[in-house]
């Protein structure tokens, strides 16, 4: 009995994962899917079809995989394979079902679990109908940088890519045609979803949702949804590399001479903030783990001075003005 190596059967490698090799799957699935192929191809594709089903009926499992990676250890080039002990050995090539049906490699080592995990007619109509995995869906939410430090539920509708009435599939382009057959079907489905965004998250942050994307069928996994939060336009704040927050603070020459306390409004709420006597123009003052989270680091939060000289001053601020101008220039 021939080894199948079943990552160049999808064309991945070893370490490829979960989601390399769903790409891959899908990528072949629809190039050799027997319903796009003509005349003598389509044999051929539906050969290569069922090799690419089979690869990813082992390799789209966590247990499938991890029990065929330990025996391809232990598998040798050039070496007849022969079942391992208790595999359970069992084929599924029924009758009238050979075009769909397993090879006897992978029935020797997954055939008695593979039988009790489908059961009997779900086995059966399974392996007469190839299996559809649903596709990943992107989207993009924008929100203000005071929810993404918040954290809020938010509603985003998207659109799903629905199952084609004629061919089974799902992958709809946006004017409603099916990739897989080509043919007209009904148009993505629009779905609206509340989704909540974790407090400091990053502007740039993808969140998995897990099988929210595409739709599935016959016994395949719905596809995920992976949504990109945007921020929407901030004049106040800005973000330096993607977790620390910088915004200014304007006060006037008494405060940056004499020092202050100052309440400032920060994304994340009100904070008191202390001026130091001789504070100057353009210093910035660290408030520290105040900024957004990306993986376990927290940013920091920065404040940068501005002195502003008010123009409508008094007659007695404009004396005291000149009594340190005179000051400054007779000690000079």
């Amino acid at each position: 009995m021939k080894f199948i190596d079943y990552y160049e059967v999808l064309g991945v490698p070893k370490t490829a994962t979960d989601k390399e090799i769903k790409t891959a799957y899908r990528k072949l699935a629809r190039q050799y899917h027997p319903d796009v192929q003509k005349g003598k191809e389509k044999k051929e594709a539906e050969e290569k079809f069922k090799e690419i089903n089979e690869a990813y009926e082992v390799l789209g499992d966590a247990s499938n995989r991890e029990k065929y990676d330990k025996l391809g250890k232990n598998w040798r080039m050039g070496q007849e394979f022969q079942p391992p002990p208790n595999a359970g050995y069992q084929t599924y090539h029924m009758d009238g079902m050979d075009d769909f049906g397993f090879s006897d490699f992978f029935s020797s080592i997954f055939g008695q679990e593979f039988s009790s995990r489908r059961g009997g007619y779900g086995r059966d109509y399974e392996a007469k109908q190839p299996r559809y995995e649903g596709d990943d869906v992107e989207a993009t939410i924008s929100l203000t940088m005071e929810e993404l430090m918040a954290g809020a539920e938010k509603e985003v509708q998207i659109d799903v890519p629905v199952i084609c009435a004629a061919c089974g599939g799902q992958r709809f382009t946006s004017r409603g045609i099916c990739s897989t057959c080509k043919g007209a079907g009904s148009t993505e489905e629009h779905k609206k979803l509340k989704v909540k965004i974790p407090g400091k998250s990053y502007p740039g942050t993808i969140l998995r949702l897990k099988g929210m994307g595409g739709k599935g069928s016959n016994a395949g996994s719905n596809g995920d949804l992976y949504l990109h939060a945007a921020m929407k336009s901030q004049s106040n704040w800005r973000v330096i590399n993607q977790i620390d927050v910088e915004g200014d603070l304007t006060i006037y020459p008494e405060q940056a001479v004499l020092g202050d306390l100052v309440s400032v409004r920060t994304p994340s709420g009100i904070v008191e903030v202390k001026i130091q006597p001789g504070t100057g123009s353009g210093q910035k003052l660290r408030l520290k783990d105040r900024g957004f989270k990306k993986n376990a680091t927290l940013g920091d939060l920065y404040i940068k001075i501005q002195i502003d000289v008010p123009r409508d001053q008094k007659k007695e601020e404009i004396e005291l003005y000149k009594q340190i101008y005179a000051l400054r220039h007779k000690e000079t």
